[in-house]
């Protein structure tokens, strides 16, 4: 299954039924599950760990070295998980010495033009679409849908099941659950679409809401405002995460609730 113009090096594993088509290379200490398919014109460098079904599109480069000056050579690792989809011309980048790692979950969808930098972390069934831009450091949750040409800056933190609108500038920490848009980034309701594709009944979004409410369109202290919620908001999953998360931010949170477009 490997072509006769594809070049790949004899240290490296490829799991049973990998296709790797004409003109790609593949470097030694690189390891390919099961079933997966890399395409034409990739190069995938030392350091890749890639799991079993995952589609690698033409022009691809994976595990390249950071884009870091900082970086001194240190051996470390881009790891994909199973079912990844990396589209046309997407760069991953090794991780530095801070995290050893750029770690992709499962299920994942890098769409053609996607950059990610060095120690990302990005979690299970995330969409990032055409052209998105991630700087180093940026952790992204579960289920969290990123839109086109989207630019988020260095030590970010995107919560599980956002939804951020194309060409989004990210500066700030964007919590779980939530939709974010406008300039500069603000809150713009709950992701109730998403949460309702994936099982999210009316109660369950309604208490999310009843969050957002206190924490983004009363424009309270943020931590006044999680105190309120604490106190008024019934105990659940989604209410701890969400208090951690804000808690747990260093760069602040985006902006809340504006009923204006700012300049």
């Amino acid at each position: 299954m490997i072509h006769s113009h594809a070049l790949v090096h004899p240290d490296a594993k490829l799991g049973f039924n990998v296709t790797v088509e004409a003109f790609s290379v593949i470097e030694k200490d690189v390891s390919i599950g099961d079933n997966s398919w890399i395409g034409p014109h990739v190069t995938i460098m030392s350091g890749a760990s890639i799991g079993r079904d995952c589609r690698i599109f033409p022009g691809a480069v994976i595990a390249a070295i950071p884009q870091d000056l900082k970086f001194g050579g240190e051996q470390t690792r881009v790891i994909i998980g199973d079912r990844v989809t990396v589209r046309e011309y997407a760069t991953i980048n090794r991780g530095t010495k801070a995290l050893g790692m750029t770690k992709i979950g499962n299920d994942v969808l890098i769409m053609a033009y996607v950059h990610i930098a060095h120690d990302c972390i990005i979690g299970n069934n995330c969409v990032l679409a055409n052209a998105t831009n991630l700087a180093g450091h940026i952790e992204i949750g579960d289920w969290a849908i990123i839109g086109g040409q989207s630019a988020i800056h260095q030590f970010c933190k995107i919560g599980s099941h956002a939804f951020l609108s194309g060409g989004s500038l990210v500066g700030k920490d964007v919590p779980p659950y939530v939709k974010a848009a406008r300039v500069p980034l603000s809150y713009a309701g709950v992701n109730s679409i998403g949460l309702r594709r994936r099982g999210f009944d009316d109660k369950r979004i309604n208490h999310v809401l009843d969050i957002y409410r206190i924490l983004f369109v009363r424009h309270k202290n943020r931590e006044h405002a999680l105190e309120q919620i604490e106190a008024e908001i019934p105990v659940s999953k989604e209410r701890d995460e969400i208090i951690a998360f804000c808690r747990n931010s260093v760069r602040g949170l985006m902006k809340g609730f504006t009923s204006v477009y700012e300049n």
